[in-house]
């Protein structure tokens, strides 16, 4: 049956007058606006089935990521994928991801940034952490009084609850780093119960036996996370049960330039099978590490056919199809920061981020990815000084959040529901912006 509130939103205006009334008081980001979608973005049939498809291959990705992490520092699989991913990272941090207790322990919350592109859609990262799960959230609810949405109109309310599973407490530990996401944390923890969900912030220790623990803060942040160590402890201990685990090695940006890695090849075909593996590797751009350890004089970078790294910074404009970027541990890794898109810098800016690259691998690798460019489509917000409609081409990434619940080999994905974030098309980077379309995904 139609909700009533179909009937009455028929008009665009009408619906943007909703959606902005349905934004709670101080809003969902911390000093961050976004034009206003009067529809949901629609993705049409086939790619709303294969997002649907999309999280149990991510899933299985993830855990074949643990697995070969583990057997990396056990000694029974190549030794320098475990100090590669090591990299960078303190001590005590490499304990926590080797620690038993969070032996076979993975996200539950896998959200890809997914762009379209020309030729499909494609994978440039993965996120463990992500922002944006209260703001879809609402939007599901929002929109889904007039339209349907992908994951329904409680999908991520559903998905997100069910992570913690039966925990009678669930407290969203939120860090200064992640402050801005903070509000739309607590309207989500409202909506699902006060009672049992609250956010607090990284300060909060205090949790009693059996409760759930979300950690919205990145690792790289643990020095400005007072709770942090307590809560591992807990968590160790199996007194209390935490998401994400405190391994780094899903923080980082350098895994799928293993999974494109020919040494690899075999195992990710056992780990993943050939459907899932081809899969990825048509989804996911070359990725390389920009490590400057020499190369032998015969041997080149493979498909760059660069023999040394340096080489990199004298490539042609028409060359610099490429991306570079923070693999992860560090604060310049999330949102746009640490990016730089090699055909849209000058000569001397190109040089300067590859130089920068190569001389952090130690503390802090960078990768290097294929850019494959967007698709402008045509997309539409309501101008609210205008009172109408308006067309806007823009460039468009997709963020489906899926959300694992279960245990083990029985644990499987749910599709809570997606973002869309519509860049205007002269703008080479996309993310949440104030000239940025956000809509939750229908799909069409």
């Amino acid at each position: 049956m139609d909700n009533p509130t179909t009937h009455v939103l028929r008009d665009a205006a009408d619906r943007a007058q909703f959606i902005r009334a349905q934004l709670p008081e101080g809003g969902l980001f911390q000093g961050h606006e976004w034009r206003i979608a009067p529809a949901p973005f629609q993705l049409g049939a086939a790619l709303a089935k294969d997002l649907e498809t999309l999280g149990r291959v991510l899933l299985q990705f993830n855990r074949a990521v643990n697995r070969l992490y583990r057997l990396s520092a056990e000694g029974k699989q190549l030794a320098w994928i475990a100090a590669l991913l090591d990299q960078g990272k303190p001590a005590e941090l490499i304990a926590w991801q080797r620690d038993p207790a969070f032996k076979n322990e993975l996200p539950r919350v896998i959200r890809p940034d997914l762009l379209l592109t020309e030729s499909g859609v494609s994978i440039t990262e993965l996120d463990s952490v992500p922002g944006g799960i209260g703001l879809t959230a609402w939007m599901n609810r929002t929109y889904g009084n007039f339209a349907a949405v992908l994951g329904g109109t409680d999908g991520m309310h559903r998905g997100f609850s069910g992570i913690f599973g039966d925990a009678p407490r669930v407290h969203i530990v939120v860090s200064e780093e992640s402050a801005g996401y903070r509000p739309e944390m607590e309207w989500l923890a409202k909506e699902l119960g006060g009672a049992r969900f609250t956010v607090v912030d990284a300060a909060f220790d205090q949790c009693a036996e059996g409760a759930a623990v979300y950690r919205f803060f990145e690792l790289f942040d643990l020095a400005n996370v007072p709770a942090a160590k307590r809560l591992f402890e807990l968590a160790a201990q199996q007194h209390i049960r935490l998401t994400p685990p405190p391994k780094p090695i899903f923080e980082e940006k350098l895994l799928f330039a293993l999974l494109w890695n020919r040494n690899l090849r075999s195992y990710w075909r056992q780990e993943l099978g050939e459907s899932f593996l081809n899969r990825l590797l048509q989804l996911v751009p070359y990725t390389w590490v920009v490590d400057p350890a020499p190369l032998p004089p015969h041997a080149a970078i493979p498909e760059l056919n660069l023999t040394d790294w340096q080489q990199l910074k004298i490539l042609s404009q028409r060359d610099r199809e490429l991306v570079l970027k923070v693999s992860g541990f560090s604060p310049e890794a999330w949102g746009a920061r640490g990016v730089y898109v090699g055909n849209d810098l000058s000569s001397e800016e190109w040089s300067a981020a590859v130089e920068k690259a190569i001389g952090s691998f130690a503390h802090s690798p960078h990768v290097l990815q294929r850019f494959h460019k967007t698709k402008v489509v045509e997309a539409e917000y309501f101008d609210f000084d205008l009172g109408k409609a308006v067309r806007m081409p823009g460039r468009v990434r997709l963020c489906p959040y899926y959300f694992v619940h279960g245990e083990g080999d029985a644990a499987r994905t749910n599709l809570g529901g997606a973002l869309a974030t519509i860049c205007p098309a002269d703008k080479k980077l996309i993310h949440g912006m104030r000239d940025a379309i956000l809509a939750p995904c229908a799909g069409g």
